[in-house]
C-alpha cells in the first residue's frame, strides 16, 4: 500500500469523494503542513496554525497510480481558487498537494503542467509532507454519517 495526502478545502467533501474511488484501501481526514503540534480543529480554524485541512489516503498501487489520485484531486474541486474552497474561506481550505517522495513531486508537477496546458490557472500548492495530525473523531467520515453530500465539492470530469 502506498500513502497521498491532499487537501481540498473541507476535508469532508474531499474524503466522501475519494472514498468511493475503486483503488482506495482507507482515508483519514486531519491536518498538516503547520507549525504545532497536535492541533484541534478549533486551532486550525483560528488561523494561526498554518495547518490546512488534510486527508491521507491509503491506496493499493496495483489498482490505481499516483497520477490517477492527482488527476481525481484535481477532479474534485476547484483548484483555480486562491482562498479557500467554495465558501469556505481561509487558509486551512486552500488547495495542496503533499508529496511525500521525489516521485509523487514529479508525477504532481506533470498533472499540474497538463492542466496548465490545457488553460487552467492552478492555484494549487505543491509541498513535501512532513507531519500528519489525524482529527476529531466526528470529523471521520462526516457525510457517511450525516446521510448527506457534500456542498462545496463536485465531481467533474478533466482527464
Amino acid at each position: 500500500m502506498d500513502t497521498a495526502l491532499f487537501s481540498s478545502g473541507c476535508f469532508w467533501g474531499t474524503q466522501y469523494y475519494f472514498d468511493r474511488l475503486s483503488g482506495v484501501v482507507s482515508t483519514a481526514v486531519g491536518y498538516t503542513g503547520g507549525h504545532k503540534n497536535k492541533p484541534t480543529y478549533k486551532e486550525v480554524c483560528s488561523g494561526k496554525t498554518g495547518h490546512l485541512e488534510a486527508i491521507e489516503v491509503v491506496y493499493d498501487p496495483s489498482k490505481l497510480s499516483y497520477e490517477k489520485l492527482c488527476q481525481y484531486f484535481f477532479e474534485t474541486h476547484d483548484f483555480t481558487q486562491t482562498n479557500g474552497q467554495g465558501p469556505d474561506i481561509g487558509e486551512q481550505y486552500l488547495s495542496a498537494i503533499f508529496f511525500c517522495d521525489k516521485l509523487q513531486k514529479e508525477i504532481a508537477e506533470k498533472v499540474i503542467k497538463i492542466l496548465q496546458e490545457k488553460g487552467y490557472k492552478v492555484s494549487t500548492l505543491l509541498k513535501p509532507f512532513e507531519q500528519f495530525w489525524i482529527a476529531e473523531d466526528y470529523h471521520q467520515n462526516y457525510y457517511e454519517n450525516k446521510g448527506t453530500t457534500p456542498y462545496c465539492h463536485v465531481y467533474k470530469k478533466i482527464f
